[in-house]
């Protein structure tokens, strides 16, 4: 019996062994495997910062040249009614000027 107690201990001690080295194994797959999806998370959200960059630089360059084009037309409207828009500045003027005074 003491042999057999003695091979079920070194049977156990090599299972532990075994046991230990598939953990570690497991261990070092679900690191890779969470290392590998972190850095696919991280090109999908470089990926989506440049996309993001792009629409921002598009949509900057598309109110820039509406806010020229509106004051281009707002210079060309001038020009051709100068008198008009004479009176509409004295207008927001005196109406700047009222509101002003009401709340001194």
């Amino acid at each position: 019996m003491t042999k057999t107690s003695e091979g079920t201990g070194e049977d156990i001690a090599a299972d532990l062994v075994a046991l230990r080295e598939d953990v570690a194994r497991l261990s070092e797959s679900i690191s890779a495997l969470l290392q590998s999806q972190a850095q696919g998370v991280a090109r999908h959200v470089a990926s989506a910062i440049d996309d993001a960059k792009v629409k921002l630089a598009t949509t900057t360059d598309d109110v820039k040249s509406r806010v020229n084009a509106a004051g281009d037309e707002v210079e060309a409207s001038i020009a051709r009614n100068p008198l008009t828009a004479i009176l509409i500045s004295f207008g927001v003027g005196m109406a700047l000027g009222m509101m002003s005074r009401l709340r001194h």
